[in-house]
């Protein structure tokens, strides 16, 4: 019965947390980070906002787990180089990349994340970033850097450019319009032409460095 009685406590609880996360995705598409407030996350949720100390130990936190759970590249990780590879990661570069491009172009509430990085000072934010490179440190650790040796830091510095260059066609897409450098980048046909300009660069580096 014990069992029976926790198993259910914990239900409810990973319930509440789910409602919790579900109300700042909510807040994020409908109101922008502004809006992120403990009085507003509960009333949303519809649980009381005590839980959200209880769950999260109080808004950072619970944004902190929002964000775990929506970004790309803090999920994207490499603890070391599968042993099938045998092209000094270019086939996993580029699939990384696509995937970002897609991503983010249909996850809105990290395109709220994103807009807000970029405008203020925040704990949670830079505990992103910071998680964030400390995942794609292991990926260039393990796969990139081997290949490419004493070229390594130049494909890390054409990586910055791509990923932040998708990121921003992206939100620019979103947010300002459509059309970038004469293409649709909302449009299938656009986004191929991106998709092909990602694997042409990336073809370039592992060819070229």
């Amino acid at each position: 019965m014990e069992n029976k009685t926790g198993g259910g406590q914990l239900r409810n609880k990973e319930r509440s947390k789910l409602k919790f996360l579900d109300a700042v995705g909510t807040i994020l598409k409908t109101h922008g980070h502004a809006g992120l407030k403990i009085n507003a996350i509960a009333a949303t949720a519809g649980v009381d906002k005590k839980m959200i100390y209880s769950y999260f130990g109080g808004l950072d936190g619970l944004v902190d787990e929002y964000i775990r759970r929506q970004d790309f590249w803090s999920n994207a990780k490499n603890d070391q180089a599968p042993p099938q590879i045998t092209d000094g990661g270019k086939a996993i570069a580029q699939q990384l990349l696509l995937q970002q491009f897609d991503y983010v172009l249909k996850n809105e509430g990290l395109q709220k994340l994103l807009l807000w990085r970029l405008s203020e000072e925040r704990s949670s934010l830079r505990t992103w970033t910071d998680n964030q490179e400390a995942n794609g440190e292991q990926l260039f650790k393990y796969v990139a850097d081997i290949h490419f040796g004493e070229n390594a830091r130049q494909f890390r510095a054409i990586m910055a450019i791509m990923i932040s260059g998708l990121y921003y066609l992206d939100l620019y897409s979103m947010v300002n319009g459509s059309t970038f450098c004469g293409i649709d980048v909302k449009s299938e046909e656009g986004r191929s032409e991106i998709e092909k300009a990602i694997a042409f660069i990336i073809d370039q580096s592992y060819d070229n460095l």
